[in-house]
């Protein structure tokens, strides 16, 4: 009675400690290197706007415009992948971003750099939203966590590098890490491109994969959930975190510029912490557990960030809304692998989950920064958690998204 149970659960934790594909390391290798370059020119960008001697608005415009771009464009690129696929869009976005990058250092007035600017955010959701399809294609449906909290980890570590050796090339002028980025682009390209094996619907088909609708996708709880969660993430991780936090730390704090840097910094360091683990536990126990702890867990600790009157309070729950984020958000990237299936294109999908992210980022330090101003930042903070609560509660709604195997059928991964 024992022996067929031990034949059962043998083969799976070979699978488990088995090695990622080739495929999805060559995508974690290009995800490095688009992050380390995004991170060499974010912190200057600012900076080198104002240099055409124009104010910290048009300054913070330069900023805005990429991800009003990504937003505008992102119903295209979906569009794209569907006629070309996945690996041409890929690759065509970052030669996109790469040019425009290089064209900026050579801006000679606002305008031109803010022209340039914006059509790198074309380019950025286009490979965006192309990554995520092809490690949908690539990635095994029981490891779908494990490979999208690798390349959560593998984008965190280069854009925590990024600044940082940005900070040393500005030395040599601020239109250096601009080159700097571009050239990692470039390099990041020619690696999809020569080393990806097209093994296992890695690259195009000779005939296009069959391709989700966007009705169909609409139609599945899960997909709903995640598009309210990536808005809320958007919201708050992408958009008050950066836009925010760090008005917040000079103007109740009255903490030196630093500090923002400092609360980034230990948010990366949490949500390094919990991409440790919260990628293969994902596999493990299901979608839920780990996207609703992760969205109930940032959601309090931002709201905690605003009331927070001394340093340390102020890193602590940073470094906390940083650990939950570790968690839901491979969860999250699975969740929207498992709608789609790895047999289908989903750039329509996948488009529309994006944007939901790209739009939260856009309104959100918008929102936030009217409720500073009329109501205080405790306010701001509060309502900007509660933000990530209410997308819990509409996960709690959803159906677990990991079905067990047995229930696939005939049909293949969910």
């Amino acid at each position: 009675m024992t022996q067929p149970p031990r034949s059962v659960k043998a083969p799976r934790i070979r699978q488990e400690k088995a090695p990622l594909p080739r495929d999805i390391k060559v995508m974690l290798a290009a995800a490095f290197l688009i992050a380390l370059g995004f991170g060499l020119v974010a912190p200057v960008l600012p900076q080198f706007a104002a240099t055409f001697d124009v104010g910290a608005t048009a300054a913070a415009v330069i900023v805005s415009i990429f991800a009003f771009m990504r937003l505008v464009f992102a119903p295209a690129g979906g569009a794209l992948i569907g006629r070309f696929g996945e690996r041409n869009v890929y690759v065509s976005g970052l030669l996109i971003v790469a040019v425009s990058t290089a064209a900026c250092a050579f801006a000679q007035d606002y305008w031109q750099l803010l022209i340039f600017r914006g059509l790198g955010g074309a380019g950025s959701v286009m490979f965006t939203v192309a990554a995520m399809g092809l490690l949908i294609r690539l990635a095994p449906p029981e490891r779908r966590g494990r490979v999208s909290g690798a390349y959560a980890s593998a984008f965190l570590i280069g854009s925590v590098l990024g600044p940082v050796v940005g900070g040393l090339l500005a030395g040599f002028g601020l239109r250096v890490p601009f080159l700097a980025y571009a050239g990692a682009l470039l390099v990041a390209a020619l690696v999809v491109r020569t080393m990806l094996s097209g093994e296992g619907n890695a690259a195009e088909d000779a005939e296009p994969a069959p391709a989700m609708t966007l009705k169909e996708a609409l139609s599945d709880s899960a997909y709903r959930a995640a598009v309210f969660s990536s808005f809320g993430n958007g919201w708050v991780t992408f958009g008050v975190r950066m836009a925010t936090i760090p008005l917040f730390a000079v103007a109740v704090l009255q903490s030196k510029p630093e500090t923002a840097a400092w609360a980034l910094a230990i948010f990366a360091v949490g949500n390094a912490l919990a991409l440790t683990f919260s990628g293969r536990l994902a596999d493990a126990w299901g979608r839920k557990p780990l996207l609703i702890p992760g969205l109930l867990i940032t959601g309090a600790a931002t709201g905690v960030i605003g009331l927070t009157t001394d340093l340390t309070g102020f890193l602590v729950a940073s470094a906390v809304a940083g650990f939950g984020s570790g968690l839901l958000g491979p969860a999250q990237q699975a969740a929207v692998a498992d709608v789609i299936g790895r047999g289908r294109s989903g750039g329509k999908v996948l488009a529309v989950f994006q944007m939901a992210a790209d739009t939260g980022a856009i309104i959100g330090p918008v929102v936030a920064g009217l409720l500073a101003d009329q109501l205080g930042y405790g306010w701001a903070f509060g309502i900007t958690g509660g933000v990530l609560l209410l997308t819990a509660a509409g996960w709690l709604l959803a159906r677990e998204p990991l079905k067990p195997k047995k229930l696939t059928g005939s049909h293949g991964a969910p």
